[in-house]
């Protein structure tokens, strides 16, 4: 399956542009999936700002890129701020996956980095769990950012069947060395399939690290082909890989972690001393 990442820099707080560059990549490399970065059509780093871009589902944007994936026949995934359809005035950090017939599925990010210079758990309310979405040919593992570090979320959506596992970023220099390190290990943890779109750019004084790539099932990093996208500024890239689904079923019988973690019963807490 043909992947494409858009590592992009998206304009703050200016939703209509940012979708309007969401289109100019997918219209240049239809088919197959096209992702994009954390928070890519409000920005990142804009405080009690996200609150008010927050998208709802009759917004008209998540109109357009249902239309888009149905006029391009892509499976699109795209970071955005989402107001909370179970809580009213809560916000969710979210990747919106959008299938090729146009219906729109969300994953929630689950953990918050609030340290440093990020402040999302001031402004998002983070979900609990995480399950593969279906789409054509492929059940696809979302993650976003920070839950690469917490090695049970992406076991997680392993265990429930997830082909490919995808992270959306929007994560700065100072940790690209991080990423570089956990990504491939999460793949070879669970014999799946990595993709990660990282954004560049500065806001606010943060400078966006880039570093997107994909690593097959082994870990093992993929060649990129530079996509000639129209329009990209200094620093922004797209690039595309050919992932093979079916490389998992060849690779884990020699590395079966997932089997015996299915065959292991629950562990019960240890009583207090």
């Amino acid at each position: 399956m043909r992947v494409v990442l858009a590592e992009l820099d998206p304009r703050p707080a200016d939703v209509r542009s940012n979708l309007g560059r969401v289109g100019e990549v997918v219209r240049a490399a239809p088919g197959g999936i096209v992702a994009f970065p954390e928070l890519f059509l409000s920005g990142y780093h804009l405080g009690d700002r996200l609150r008010e871009l927050a998208l709802r589902p009759e917004d008209p944007a998540v109109s357009e890129l249902g239309r888009l994936a149905r006029e391009t026949g892509t499976r699109l995934v795209v970071g955005a701020p989402v107001a909370s359809a179970e809580r009213p005035g809560e916000v969710e950090n979210v990747a919106l996956v959008v299938d090729p017939s146009g219906s729109v599925r969300r994953q929630v990010k689950r953990y918050l980095p609030t340290f440093g210079p990020f402040e999302e758990g001031l402004v998002f309310t983070p979900a609990a769990s995480s399950a593969p979405i279906p789409l054509p040919g492929l059940r696809l593992g979302v993650e976003i950012c920070y839950d690469v570090f917490f090695p049970e979320v992406t076991r997680e959506l392993a265990v429930g069947g997830a082909e490919l596992l995808l992270n959306l970023s929007a994560s700065p220099t100072t940790s690209r060395r991080l990423f570089e390190r956990l990504l491939p290990a999460r793949a070879v943890e669970n014999g799946v399939p990595v993709a990660y779109v990282n954004r560049v750019g500065v806001e606010d004084g943060l400078v966006f690290g880039g570093g997107s790539g994909l690593w097959d099932a082994r870990g093992e990093p993929l060649a990129l082909e530079p996509l000639p996208v129209p329009g990209l500024a200094s620093g922004e890239r797209v690039v595309a890989a050919e992932v093979d689904l079916a490389a998992s079923a060849r690779w884990r019988p020699f590395r079966p972690v997932l089997r015996d973690v299915a065959a292991r019963p629950p562990q019960k807490p240890a009583p207090p001393a």
